[in-house]
Protein backbone atom coordinates (compact mmCIF):
# COMPACT_ATOMS: atom_id res chain seq x y z
CA UNK A 1 0.00 0.00 0.00
CA UNK A 2 1.61 3.33 -1.27
CA UNK A 3 2.16 5.85 1.83
CA UNK A 4 2.69 9.52 2.28
CA UNK A 5 6.26 9.99 2.76
CA UNK A 6 8.80 12.29 3.73
CA UNK A 7 9.15 14.58 1.17
CA UNK A 8 12.71 15.26 0.10
CA UNK A 9 14.49 18.69 -0.28
CA UNK A 10 14.18 20.27 -3.54
CA UNK A 11 17.48 22.01 -3.12
CA UNK A 12 19.45 21.54 -6.69
CA UNK A 13 17.29 18.60 -8.31
CA UNK A 14 19.95 18.41 -11.07
CA UNK A 15 17.35 19.82 -14.02
CA UNK A 16 18.95 20.28 -17.20
CA UNK A 17 17.32 22.48 -20.13
CA UNK A 18 17.35 20.88 -23.21
CA UNK A 19 17.11 24.65 -24.99
CA UNK A 20 19.89 22.87 -28.08
CA UNK A 21 18.66 21.06 -31.01
CA UNK A 22 21.92 18.69 -29.93
CA UNK A 23 20.75 18.29 -26.60
CA UNK A 24 17.18 17.25 -27.78
CA UNK A 25 19.03 14.07 -29.24
CA UNK A 26 17.07 10.88 -28.11
CA UNK A 27 14.28 12.67 -26.58
CA UNK A 28 12.64 13.80 -29.09
CA UNK A 29 9.42 12.23 -28.60
CA UNK A 30 9.10 14.24 -25.67
CA UNK A 31 6.66 17.23 -26.22
CA UNK A 32 4.20 19.15 -24.99
CA UNK A 33 0.55 19.06 -25.48
CA UNK A 34 -1.12 21.95 -26.12
CA UNK A 35 -4.93 23.02 -25.61
CA UNK A 36 -6.55 25.22 -28.05
CA UNK A 37 -7.17 27.48 -24.81
CA UNK A 38 -3.99 28.38 -23.77
CA UNK A 39 -3.17 25.30 -21.13
CA UNK A 40 -0.31 22.78 -21.58
CA UNK A 41 0.77 19.60 -20.52
CA UNK A 42 3.38 17.45 -21.34
CA UNK A 43 3.02 14.35 -23.57
CA UNK A 44 4.91 11.04 -24.61
CA UNK A 45 5.02 9.14 -28.18
CA UNK A 46 4.47 5.58 -27.64
CA UNK A 47 3.59 5.29 -31.31
CA UNK A 48 4.21 7.33 -34.31
CA UNK A 49 0.40 8.59 -34.08
CA UNK A 50 -0.26 7.82 -30.44
CA UNK A 51 1.04 10.32 -27.43
CA UNK A 52 1.01 8.73 -23.80
CA UNK A 53 -0.28 11.66 -21.33
CA UNK A 54 -2.26 12.12 -18.12
CA UNK A 55 -5.85 11.81 -18.53
CA UNK A 56 -6.98 14.65 -16.28
CA UNK A 57 -4.93 16.27 -18.74
CA UNK A 58 -8.06 15.28 -21.22
CA UNK A 59 -10.48 17.20 -18.72
CA UNK A 60 -11.49 20.78 -18.33
CA UNK A 61 -11.84 22.67 -14.89
CA UNK A 62 -15.74 21.62 -14.57
CA UNK A 63 -14.68 17.87 -15.41
CA UNK A 64 -16.01 17.76 -18.84
CA UNK A 65 -13.75 15.93 -20.96
CA UNK A 66 -12.05 18.24 -23.88
CA UNK A 67 -12.23 17.51 -27.55
CA UNK A 68 -8.46 15.95 -28.79
CA UNK A 69 -8.83 17.96 -31.81
CA UNK A 70 -8.21 20.86 -30.37
CA UNK A 71 -5.27 19.69 -29.35
CA UNK A 72 -1.38 19.81 -30.68
CA UNK A 73 1.21 18.08 -29.70
CA UNK A 74 4.79 19.46 -30.92
CA UNK A 75 7.50 17.40 -29.71
CA UNK A 76 10.55 18.28 -28.80
CA UNK A 77 9.57 21.61 -28.50
CA UNK A 78 12.25 24.01 -28.09
CA UNK A 79 12.68 27.86 -27.98
CA UNK A 80 9.40 28.26 -30.32
CA UNK A 81 10.54 25.29 -32.89
CA UNK A 82 9.53 21.47 -32.68
CA UNK A 83 10.61 18.57 -34.10
CA UNK A 84 6.85 17.96 -35.38
CA UNK A 85 3.87 19.66 -34.71
CA UNK A 86 0.31 17.53 -35.28
CA UNK A 87 -3.01 17.59 -34.13
CA UNK A 88 -5.03 15.38 -32.19
CA UNK A 89 -7.25 13.16 -33.84
CA UNK A 90 -9.23 11.00 -30.87
CA UNK A 91 -8.67 9.35 -27.49
CA UNK A 92 -9.46 7.29 -25.19
CA UNK A 93 -9.23 7.89 -21.25
CA UNK A 94 -8.29 4.70 -18.82
CA UNK A 95 -11.78 3.06 -18.11
CA UNK A 96 -10.92 2.95 -14.92
CA UNK A 97 -10.19 6.88 -14.47
CA UNK A 98 -12.58 9.54 -12.64
CA UNK A 99 -12.02 12.92 -12.15
CA UNK A 100 -14.12 13.13 -9.36
CA UNK A 101 -12.82 9.70 -7.78
CA UNK A 102 -12.80 10.31 -3.82
CA UNK A 103 -10.03 7.31 -3.52
CA UNK A 104 -6.93 9.71 -4.38
CA UNK A 105 -4.59 6.39 -5.25
CA UNK A 106 -7.50 5.08 -7.06
CA UNK A 107 -7.63 7.87 -8.99
CA UNK A 108 -3.49 8.16 -9.21
CA UNK A 109 -3.49 4.72 -10.59
CA UNK A 110 -6.29 5.46 -13.74
CA UNK A 111 -4.62 8.10 -14.72
CA UNK A 112 -3.45 7.91 -17.89
CA UNK A 113 -4.46 8.47 -21.74
CA UNK A 114 -3.64 7.99 -25.48
CA UNK A 115 -3.78 10.69 -27.89
CA UNK A 116 -4.09 9.49 -31.48
CA UNK A 117 -2.67 12.22 -33.75
CA UNK A 118 -4.23 13.27 -37.11
CA UNK A 119 -1.23 12.37 -38.55
CA UNK A 120 2.27 10.03 -37.39
CA UNK A 121 5.62 11.61 -36.99
CA UNK A 122 7.88 9.08 -38.69
CA UNK A 123 9.93 6.83 -36.05
CA UNK A 124 13.24 8.31 -38.03
CA UNK A 125 11.85 11.86 -36.62
CA UNK A 126 10.86 10.85 -32.89
CA UNK A 127 11.43 7.23 -32.01
CA UNK A 128 8.61 6.39 -29.85
CA UNK A 129 9.10 5.11 -26.71
CA UNK A 130 8.02 1.60 -25.10
CA UNK A 131 7.38 0.80 -21.33
CA UNK A 132 9.84 -0.64 -19.05
CA UNK A 133 10.75 -2.82 -15.77
CA UNK A 134 8.88 -2.01 -13.09
CA UNK A 135 11.39 -0.55 -10.08
CA UNK A 136 11.28 -0.87 -6.75
CA UNK A 137 11.43 1.21 -3.81
CA UNK A 138 15.10 3.41 -3.56
CA UNK A 139 15.50 2.69 -7.92
CA UNK A 140 16.99 5.56 -9.90
CA UNK A 141 14.43 7.44 -12.45
CA UNK A 142 14.62 10.20 -14.89
CA UNK A 143 11.99 12.59 -15.99
CA UNK A 144 11.62 14.58 -18.79
CA UNK A 145 9.09 17.64 -18.95
CA UNK A 146 8.13 21.21 -19.33
CA UNK A 147 6.04 22.92 -16.70
CA UNK A 148 5.24 26.42 -15.43
CA UNK A 149 8.53 28.75 -15.93
CA UNK A 150 10.20 25.79 -18.03
CA UNK A 151 7.62 25.98 -20.80
CA UNK A 152 9.51 26.78 -24.38
CA UNK A 153 12.44 23.82 -23.86
CA UNK A 154 12.46 20.42 -21.77
CA UNK A 155 14.03 19.69 -18.90
CA UNK A 156 16.05 16.54 -18.02
CA UNK A 157 16.09 15.78 -14.53
CA UNK A 158 18.98 12.29 -15.17
CA UNK A 159 18.48 11.45 -10.98
CA UNK A 160 15.39 11.27 -9.18
CA UNK A 161 14.40 7.79 -7.01
CA UNK A 162 11.54 5.89 -6.33
CA UNK A 163 10.41 6.82 -2.63
CA UNK A 164 8.11 4.15 -2.60
CA UNK A 165 5.43 1.89 -4.88
CA UNK A 166 2.36 0.21 -4.28
CA UNK A 167 -1.46 -0.08 -5.87
CA UNK A 168 -0.33 0.34 -9.54
CA UNK A 169 1.14 4.01 -8.24
CA UNK A 170 4.57 5.54 -7.98
CA UNK A 171 5.79 8.00 -5.32
CA UNK A 172 9.24 9.96 -6.23
CA UNK A 173 11.15 12.65 -5.54
CA UNK A 174 11.40 13.93 -8.63
CA UNK A 175 11.68 17.98 -9.22
CA UNK A 176 7.79 18.55 -11.74
CA UNK A 177 5.37 21.41 -11.37
CA UNK A 178 2.32 22.82 -13.38
CA UNK A 179 2.65 21.69 -17.11
CA UNK A 180 4.57 17.94 -16.24
CA UNK A 181 1.26 16.10 -16.26
CA UNK A 182 1.63 13.13 -18.27
CA UNK A 183 5.51 13.66 -18.74
CA UNK A 184 7.49 10.46 -19.12
CA UNK A 185 9.28 9.01 -15.53
CA UNK A 186 11.98 6.71 -17.28
CA UNK A 187 14.01 3.52 -16.27
CA UNK A 188 17.55 2.29 -17.90
CA UNK A 189 17.72 -0.96 -16.93
CA UNK A 190 17.92 -2.39 -21.06
CA UNK A 191 19.93 0.87 -21.89
CA UNK A 192 17.44 2.95 -23.75
CA UNK A 193 15.50 4.58 -21.44
CA UNK A 194 11.92 2.77 -21.31
CA UNK A 195 8.78 4.64 -19.72
CA UNK A 196 8.06 3.42 -16.18
CA UNK A 197 5.35 6.28 -15.29
CA UNK A 198 3.87 9.09 -15.93
CA UNK A 199 3.66 12.47 -13.67
CA UNK A 200 -0.20 12.59 -12.78
CA UNK A 201 0.32 15.44 -9.89
CA UNK A 202 2.33 16.08 -6.87
CA UNK A 203 3.04 18.37 -3.56
CA UNK A 204 5.30 21.19 -2.64
CA UNK A 205 5.74 22.11 1.04
CA UNK A 206 8.71 24.11 2.43
CA UNK A 207 11.11 23.80 -0.38
CA UNK A 208 10.09 20.11 -0.94
CA UNK A 209 8.45 17.99 -2.99
CA UNK A 210 7.39 14.91 -4.60
CA UNK A 211 5.28 13.36 -7.50
CA UNK A 212 2.73 10.49 -8.04
CA UNK A 213 2.11 8.84 -11.44
CA UNK A 214 0.43 5.46 -12.12
CA UNK A 215 2.53 2.31 -13.57
CA UNK A 216 3.03 3.08 -17.17
CA UNK A 217 2.63 -0.74 -18.16
CA UNK A 218 -0.27 -1.88 -16.74
CA UNK A 219 -1.59 1.76 -18.03
CA UNK A 220 -0.62 1.07 -21.39
CA UNK A 221 -1.95 -2.49 -21.90
CA UNK A 222 -5.06 -1.66 -20.59
CA UNK A 223 -5.53 1.98 -22.77
CA UNK A 224 -4.19 0.02 -25.87
CA UNK A 225 -6.73 -2.99 -25.58
CA UNK A 226 -9.68 -0.05 -25.28
CA UNK A 227 -8.10 1.57 -28.23
CA UNK A 228 -8.05 -1.39 -30.64
CA UNK A 229 -11.59 -2.37 -29.56
CA UNK A 230 -13.17 1.05 -29.93
CA UNK A 231 -13.84 1.47 -26.38
CA UNK A 232 -14.51 4.41 -25.11
CA UNK A 233 -11.99 6.29 -27.65
CA UNK A 234 -14.07 9.80 -28.55
CA UNK A 235 -14.97 11.17 -30.23
CA UNK A 236 -16.52 9.11 -32.92
CA UNK A 237 -15.50 9.83 -36.30
CA UNK A 238 -17.81 12.50 -37.66
CA UNK A 239 -18.94 13.61 -34.41
CA UNK A 240 -19.20 17.66 -34.58
CA UNK A 241 -16.64 19.13 -32.62
CA UNK A 242 -18.62 21.68 -30.89
CA UNK A 243 -20.41 19.23 -28.97
CA UNK A 244 -17.40 18.75 -27.00
CA UNK A 245 -16.47 21.53 -24.95
CA UNK A 246 -12.81 22.96 -25.30
CA UNK A 247 -9.87 22.70 -22.55
CA UNK A 248 -9.51 25.00 -19.65
CA UNK A 249 -7.08 25.02 -16.77
CA UNK A 250 -7.41 22.20 -13.89
CA UNK A 251 -4.86 22.77 -11.29
CA UNK A 252 -6.94 21.69 -8.63
CA UNK A 253 -5.87 20.04 -5.34
CA UNK A 254 -6.64 16.71 -4.21
CA UNK A 255 -5.85 14.63 -1.35
CA UNK A 256 -2.23 13.75 -2.30
CA UNK A 257 -1.50 16.52 -4.18
CA UNK A 258 -1.92 19.05 -7.40
CA UNK A 259 -3.03 17.44 -10.85
CA UNK A 260 0.01 19.23 -12.98
CA UNK A 261 -2.39 21.04 -15.66
CA UNK A 262 -0.88 24.12 -16.57
CA UNK A 263 -3.19 26.94 -16.75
Amino acid sequence: MLALVAFPALGDTGLRRLGQRAELLGWEAVGRLDHAAGAFCTGVLVAPDLVLTAAHCLFDGQGQRVDPRGLTFRAGLSEGAAIAEVAGRRAVIHEGYRPDEGDALARLGADAALVQLAEPIPAGVAAPFVAGRAVGRGGAVSVVSYARGREEALSWQPGCTVLDRGAGVYAFSCDVWFGSSGAPVFETSSGRARIVSIVSGGLREDGRSIAYGPDAGAALDALAAALRAGRGVFPREGVDARRLPVAGSDGTRGEIGARFVRP
